[in-house]
């Protein structure tokens, strides 16, 4: 997908193509999934209209093909209104799945200057900020676009981490935008998520058909059956999604390491912010496609897929390019607090987090 990725252009090109190409196979991958919802329901009812008798593969193939080019029309509608929805909505899914909230100036003024700096050294506009209310430690950058573009923060990052630690996560997440790392990532969890609610919806139907419905026994349970199979179909779909996800490479990490130094010039503090984050960034209460969006997640996707590269190997990148030592992680002091940047006290008297107070210890 794409030409490979040999340097800092060819990547952003790569990233590019692929949110193109992953945008119109998404319609060819629903009429597909469409396609063999039918087919399969087809099958199923020939076969229990003539049992025992040979069924004609093929007849129910192009039966189910002849459906597909009849309810086409009506996929692709149904596909672009997603798009829409996803295109105007996204920030606010992103939003209600990290449970953060957005913050001004006046709220997180050192924060908001940190990141205003970075950005008038590389004349862009200041992305919005966002903070989550956790003492876990992480970070990341949201939206397609200018007008959505957000870098998000956990409270427990700010409160960890010295200034020019801060700094070059920040930078870290700016790179993401840069290298519209970002926008492909957000095409990938959002525009490409359709499937896993439609699934859970089917999944939530079987259920109550089970449950539910039983003085309607035997009609119930041709339902289940024919939901049972939509299930299953739409769970293929939303693997293949994520499959699309993991032909992501994890080498954009190393890339935005890098883009941090190039902006901060302190490779020193990029690395200590990598040893501070580490095993300390799991968000609680949120989901795994926030988690892989993050600057470090190191608990592997379903269990299963590593989305982030070790970060000891991204440290020891940074030293080897930079020619930097490697802080001794068993020597690193907590940050005093004057080190760190300050909160506005009289505003948070002001304003009560709806989302994760419960989250914080008293």
């Amino acid at each position: 997908m794409g030409k490979p990725a040999i340097g800092l252009s060819s990547h952003i090109w790569n990233n590019n193509a692929r949110c193109i190409l992953l945008l119109a196979l998404y319609p060819v991958l629903v009429a597909v999934i469409f396609w063999v919802i039918a087919f399969l329901l087809g099958l199923g009812s020939t076969k229990g209209m003539l049992p025992g008798a040979e069924v004609d593969t093929l007849g129910v193939a192009q039966g189910a093909l002849n459906l597909t080019l009849e309810f086409l029309p009506l996929i692709l509608t149904v596909v672009a209104i997603w798009f829409i929805i996803a295109w105007f909505s996204h920030s606010l899914m992103i939003r209600k799945l990290s449970h953060s909230h957005p913050v001004a100036r006046s709220e997180e003024p050192e924060l908001y200057n940190l990141l205003e700096n970075l950005c008038i050294s590389r004349g862009i506009k200041i992305p919005h900020l966002e903070i989550i209310e956790t003492h876990a430690r992480n970070a990341f950058a949201s939206g397609i676009d200018e007008k959505s573009y957000s870098i998000t923060v956990t409270r427990g990052l700010m409160n960890s981490l010295a200034k020019d630690e801060l700094e070059g996560v920040l930078a870290h997440e700016l790179t993401h935008i840069l290298n519209r790392d970002v926008r492909l990532l957000i095409v990938c969890v959002i525009f490409t998520g359709m499937f896993g609610f439609l699934a859970q919806l089917a999944w939530s139907n079987i259920r109550y058909s089970l449950f539910y419905s039983r003085q309607r026994r035997d009609n119930s349970m041709a339902t289940v059956f024919a939901m049972l199979i939509i299930a299953v179909v739409l769970w293929l779909g939303y693997m293949a999604t994520l499959l699309m996800r993991f032909a992501l490479s994890r080498h954009r990490e190393y890339m935005a390491d890098a883009g941090a130094v190039e902006m901060t010039k302190n490779p020193d503090g990029m690395m200590r912010a990598l040893m501070r984050i580490s095993g300390r960034d799991r968000i609680p209460e949120t989901t795994d496609d926030i988690a892989m969006m993050c600057i470090e997640n190191h608990v592997p996707f379903l269990g299963v897929f590593a989305t982030h590269p070790p970060i000891e190997q991204r440290i020891i990148a940074l030293s080897e390019v930079t020619n930097t030592p490697i802080p001794d992680s068993l020597s690193l002091p907590p940050v005093a607090k004057e080190e760190r940047i300050s909160r506005n006290k009289n505003h948070d008297r002001e304003r009560v987090n709806p989302w994760l107070t419960r989250g914080r210890r008293p």
